[in-house]
C-alpha cells in the first residue's frame, strides 16, 4: 500500500500539462505543474497560492452555500459570486412591489444589506491525507462491506476533525474513486447577507437560448457580504455582526486583458467522471442522457407558459426553472459532444489495452466481464429511476407527497406520540416551502403529462401494481391525453396538501387512513413503494458493484502504466482545485473564429425591446449610447469589454469563481462552458474547451455607474 501511495502522490507531482486539461489540489502542487505554470506566466510562489501558516489565495476562496464558488474581494468580507448562485437569494428576497430579481439591488449602506437564511460561506483551513488510516480500516475488504465500512471509519475521522462549538467541519473526499482519502477542514460562517444585484434581464441575459454558448454577453454576477461576532468567530445572524475580516481578499485589476494573457480558476468544481467506463459512457448515450433531457424538456415547457402570463408567477417559480434549465441543455450537448467525438470508442480502446496487461492478474484480470454482466443486470432498470427522480418527483407536489412516507411510517408503526408530531411538524415546514413556489397550474399538467410518458416508456412488467388499471377504469383509455388531464385535475382539486382546511384538520389528528386516501399521496406512494419494494435493491446492488469495479480499474491503471500515472488528477469531488491556462480566442468550424471578448457593441446588437431573453434596462441603454464607461472602458477597444473566454479546466461548482491573472489580482468570473465541448464532465477537449467569464470591468461598471453603489467600489483595491 505504502508504493501504491506514493504512485499518488507522483501522479499529482509530476504530470507535465497537456493542453489545460488538469484540476489540481492546490496542496498537492508539485513542482513540475508549478514549473508548468510559471512557464505560462504566473508571478507567484507556491506559499501564494497555498499555505496553511500564512495567507495565501486559498484563504479568499469560499464554498457559497454549498453548491457554488464565491471570493472574498474586500477587508470587510464582501463576497462576489455568479448571479445564477445567488438567484435563490435575490428572488426570496423579492417580492411583487419590491422585485429585486427584475429591478436589481444595491445596498447604499451596510443596514440596507439584507439577510439571506440559510446561506453559509465555509473558508478551508487545511487539507490531511488521511489514505493510510482509513486503508488500514479497510484492509482485506471488498464489495458491499468495504464501502460500508468505508462509510463508518470516513463518519469516525470526521467526527474527531470536526468541531462543532466552534463550527468547524471535517469532510473527507475520497479521490481516485477510493485510491485515495483527503480531509478538508472548513470554518463555516452562517450570517451571509446580499449586497447587491444586478437586474435579470442583465444577470440572465440571453437566457436559455445563449446558455452555454459564445460569444456571451450575461453579466452573471452578485454581491454578498460575509458576518461574523465582534470577536471574529462564526455567530448566526444578529444585527450586533460585523463584517468579517478575511485572512486574505483579491485585488481586482481594471487593467484589461489580452489574448494569450495567463489565467488561473480557483474553485470547488462540483464532480467529474473522467475515468468512466465505456459501460457507463454508453449508458449516458443510449439512456440516461435522452430520458433526462425530454422529461425536463417537458417540465419547463408547462412552467415557462405559466410565468409569461404573470410577473408574480415568474418571480414565484423563477429559481427552480433556472435550475432545471441549466443542466437540460447540458445532459443534450453533452450525449452529442460524446457521439461526435466518439468518446466510447476511446474508452473501448483503452480498455483493450489495459485488458492485455490485466490478463495473467488475478485482481485485475475480470474487472471489465464482470463489468459487463454488472451493466447488463442494472441496464432494463435504469430509465425507470430516471423517471422517478426527473419526472414523478419532477411535480413539486409529487415530490412532497412522496416525503410524507415519513409520516406514514411513525404512524402505521405506532411510534410514540413524539415521533408522530416530530414527523408532522418536519411535514408542515417542508409543506409551508412547498407553497411558496407551487404553481398549480403547470404543477398539474406536469402530473397528467408524465404519469402518461411513464405508462408508455417504461416496461409494463415494472409499473405500479394497480395503479393504471385504476386509472383506466375511473378515468378513461390510457392511450387518451384527456384520460390523464382529468386524472391530474382530480389529483389536484382533492388533495389535503393544497387545502389549508384538510391540511389542519390532519396535522391535528394524524390518520394514516386518511393519508393513504390522499390521491396526491396515493399517487405518489404508488411509484415509490414499487420501487422501494422490487427495484431500490438493485439500484443499490449496482452501484455497489460500479464503485468497486471502478477503484480496481484505477488501481490497475495506476499500476500498469506508470507514464499514464504521471500524467493523472483525481475527479472533481466539489474539493477546492486550481487550474491554469490562458485568455485565448478559438475557431470552432470551418471559416469560424470566435474573438476572446465580447463587448457592449454586441449586446446592443442582440437587445429585443420586451423580450423574455434579450430585453435590457433603460439606464443601461441610456449609459450605452454616451458611451459613458468610466475608467471601466476598454482602451484598445474603445467600448466595454463584457465577457472573455480562457482555456481553462472547470464544471458545475465553479460557478462563481474567481478567475486570477498571473499576480493574483481579480479579472472576472467564471460562469460557464461553451457548447463545442460539453463532454467535459466525461473528457476534457484540449481543442475546444472555453471558459465562458464575465469581465470585472462590466461587474464594477454595473456596480458603479449603472446601481450607483459606489460605496462598495471604495472598498475594493482597484490595480490599475
Amino acid at each position: 500500500m505504502k508504493k501504491f501511495l506514493v504512485t499518488i502522490v507522483l501522479c499529482m507531482s509530476l504530470f507535465r500539462s497537456m493542453a489545460d486539461e488538469g484540476m489540481w489540489l492546490p496542496m498537492l502542487l508539485g513542482q513540475q505543474v508549478y514549473n508548468d505554470m510559471v512557464k505560462r506566466g504566473l508571478k507567484l510562489t507556491k506559499e501564494q497560492l497555498y499555505s496553511v501558516n500564512k495567507a495565501s489565495i486559498k484563504d479568499a476562496i469560499i464554498i457559497f452555500g454549498g453548491f457554488c464558488t464565491g471570493e472574498i474581494v474586500s477587508n470587510e468580507g464582501l463576497i462576489f459570486t455568479n448571479h445564477h448562485c445567488g438567484y435563490d437569494a435575490i428572488a426570496s428576497a423579492s417580492t411583487v412591489a419590491a422585485n429585486y430579481l427584475k429591478e436589481g439591488f444595491w445596498a447604499k449602506t451596510k443596514q440596507q444589506e439584507i439577510p439571506s437564511p440559510g446561506l453559509y460561506a465555509d473558508f478551508l483551513i487545511k487539507i490531511d491525507d488521511v489514505t493510510k488510516e482509513v486503508e488500514e480500516a479497510l484492509k482485506g475488504l471488498t464489495g458491499t462491506e468495504r464501502l460500508s465500512k468505508q462509510n463508518a471509519i470516513i463518519a469516525e475521522i470526521n467526527a474527531r476533525y470536526s468541531d462543532v462549538s466552534k463550527n468547524i467541519i471535517g469532510k473527507i473526499s475520497p479521490m481516485f474513486k477510493g485510491n485515495q482519502f483527503l480531509m478538508f477542514v472548513y470554518q463555516r460562517f452562517n450570517d451571509i447577507r446580499l449586497v447587491g444585484a444586478p437586474p435579470e434581464s442583465i444577470g440572465k441575459f440571453g437566457g436559455d437560448t445563449d446558455n452555454w454558448e459564445w460569444p456571451r454577453h450575461t453579466g452573471d454576477f452578485s454581491v454578498f457580504r460575509v458576518y461574523s461576532g465582534k470577536d471574529g468567530a462564526n455567530a448566526d445572524y444578529s444585527p450586533n455582526n460585523v463584517p468579517l475580516k478575511p485572512k486574505h481578499f483579491l485585488p481586482v485589476s481594471i487593467k484589461g486583458i489580452k489574448d494569450g494573457d495567463y489565467s488561473m480558476i480557483y474553485g470547488y468544481p462540483g464532480s467529474t467522471n473522467r475515468y468512466e467506463s465505456s459501460y457507463g459512457v454508453k449508458q449516458k448515450i443510449d439512456i440516461a442522457n435522452p430520458t433526462v433531457v425530454n422529461l425536463r424538456d417537458m417540465r419547463l415547457k408547462y412552467m415557462l407558459e405559466e410565468m409569461k402570463k404573470d410577473p408574480a408567477t415568474r418571480l414565484k417559480l423563477a429559481s427552480d426553472y433556472a435550475s432545471i434549465a441549466n443542466y437540460w441543455k447540458f445532459f443534450d450537448g453533452e450525449s452529442k459532444q460524446l457521439i461526435k467525438y466518439n468518446v466510447l470508442g476511446q474508452k473501448q480502446a483503452a480498455e483493450a489495452k489495459f485488458q492485455q496487461w490485466a490478463n495473467g492478474k488475478p485482481e485485475f484480470a475480470n474487472i471489465f466481464s464482470d463489468w459487463g454482466k454488472v451493466y447488463d443486470a442494472w441496464r432494463p432498470y435504469s430509465k425507470h429511476q430516471i423517471y422517478l427522480n426527473e419526472g414523478v418527483f419532477g411535480s413539486p407536489l409529487l415530490g412532497f407527497a412522496a416525503s410524507l412516507q415519513q409520516v406514514e411510517n411513525a404512524i402505521v408503526k405506532k411510534g410514540s406520540s413524539a415521533d408522530i408530531a416530530k414527523a408532522v411538524e418536519a411535514a408542515k415546514e417542508a409543506r409551508a416551502e412547498l407553497l411558496k413556489s407551487e404553481n398549480t397550474v403547470s404543477d398539474q399538467k406536469i402530473v397528467g403529462t408524465v404519469l402518461q410518458l411513464f405508462y408508455n416508456d417504461i416496461d409494463k412488467s415494472q409499473h405500479p401494481i394497480g395503479f393504471f388499471e385504476s386509472v383506466k377504469g375511473n378515468y378513461g383509455s390510457l392511450d387518451d391525453d384527456a384520460t390523464w388531464k382529468k386524472y391530474a385535475a382530480s389529483v389536484f382539486s382533492n388533495t389535503m396538501i393544497l387545502n389549508d382546511a384538510k391540511w389542519d384538520a390532519f396535522t391535528k389528528n394524524p390518520d394514516g387512513s386518511v393519508l393513504q386516501a390522499d390521491p396526491a399521496y396515493a399517487t405518489a406512494s404508488a411509484f415509490v413503494k414499487n420501487w422501494q419494494g422490487k427495484y431500490l435493491p438493485l439500484a443499490q446492488q449496482f452501484n455497489s458493484k460500479n464503485a468497486e469495479l471502478g477503484r480496481l480499474y484505477l488501481k490497475g491503471v495506476l499500476e500498469m502504466d506508470p507514464v499514464k500515472a504521471k500524467k493523472m488528477y483525481p475527479d472533481a469531488t466539489f474539493t477546492m482545485r486550481v487550474s491554469f491556462g490562458n485568455v485565448k480566442s478559438y475557431a470552432p468550424a470551418d471559416a469560424v473564429k470566435y474573438d476572446y471578448i465580447t463587448t457592449m457593441k454586441g449586446i446592443l446588437e442582440k437587445y429585443k425591446p420586451g423580450d423574455y431573453e434579450f430585453d435590457l434596462p433603460a439606464k443601461l441603454l441610456e449609459l450605452a449610447k454616451k458611451k459613458d464607461y468610466g475608467q471601466y472602458a476598454d482602451p484598445v477597444r474603445k467600448d466595454l469589454v463584457i465577457g472573455f473566454i480562457t482555456t481553462n479546466d472547470i464544471t458545475g461548482g465553479n460557478s462563481g469563481s474567481p478567475v486570477i491573472d498571473a499576480n493574483g489580482n481579480l479579472i472576472g468570473l467564471a460562469f460557464d462552458g461553451n457548447y463545442e465541448a460539453l463532454s467535459h464532465k466525461i473528457q476534457f477537449d484540449p481543442v475546444y474547451n472555453r471558459t465562458i467569464c464575465v469581465d470585472i470591468r462590466y461587474v464594477l461598471w454595473c456596480i458603479d455607474k449603472l446601481g450607483g453603489a459606489t460605496n462598495l467600489i471604495n472598498e475594493l483595491k482597484l490595480v490599475k
